[in-house]
């Protein structure tokens, strides 16, 4: 009886012990995934406070300008529209044919802008073309950030043994915020 009972109790503690670290793992590796969700979930939120102030100063900038440029009524309405449907875009694959149309639409403001002697040379409107300069590096700035979180979670839920937990509980691969802009295109 005694032998019976130890090697009742070592088989026990033998299972207990993997049982422990299989627990440990998945508890370890869930914890990874979740960090690096959310991780993901704060770049884009970088990235979506960029793109906003780019709007903000786009929207100064139209209004500093009004005056001098003979803008069509409906540019501002336009800006406004577009950073509707940016915000109110489902992740990446709209907010990327949204931000393409609006840089195209700043573009265009911009290049009016650079037209004006007057406006060149107005202190606030050089300020604010540079702000806008500094948002855009920002924007690429985050845009890589978030795109490297991206990488990163999609290589770790593919990765074996961690793909069993990403399937288990739900982890899908996310997807990269692209631009469909030319090299040449601002």
């Amino acid at each position: 009886m005694k032998a019976a009972a130890i090697i009742g109790l070592v088989v026990f503690a033998i299972v207990s012990v993997v049982v422990l670290i299989c627990a440990s793992w998945t508890i370890s590796s869930y914890n990874d995934l979740v960090q690096k969700d959310e991780d993901i979930d704060g770049k884009w939120a970088q990235v979506e406070n960029q793109y906003q102030r780019k709007f903000d100063l786009i929207v100064q900038l139209v209004n500093l300008t009004d005056v001098y440029l003979d803008y069509e009524s409906g540019t501002l309405t336009a800006i406004t529209d577009l950073r509707t449907r940016w915000m109110d875009a489902e992740p990446t694959g709209e907010y990327e044919n949204a931000s393409e149309q609006f840089n195209a639409l700043a573009s265009s403001i911009i290049v009016q802008v650079e037209n004006y002697p007057d406006l060149k040379g107005n202190q606030v409107v050089q300020g604010l073309m540079v702000e806008i300069a500094g948002t855009e590096n920002r924007i690429t700035t985050e845009r890589m950030r978030y795109n490297d979180a991206v990488r990163s979670y999609n290589t770790k839920i593919k990765q074996f043994p961690t793909v069993i937990i990403a399937g288990m509980f739900g982890f899908d691969e996310r997807e990269y915020f692209g631009s469909t802009a030319s090299p040449n295109q601002p």
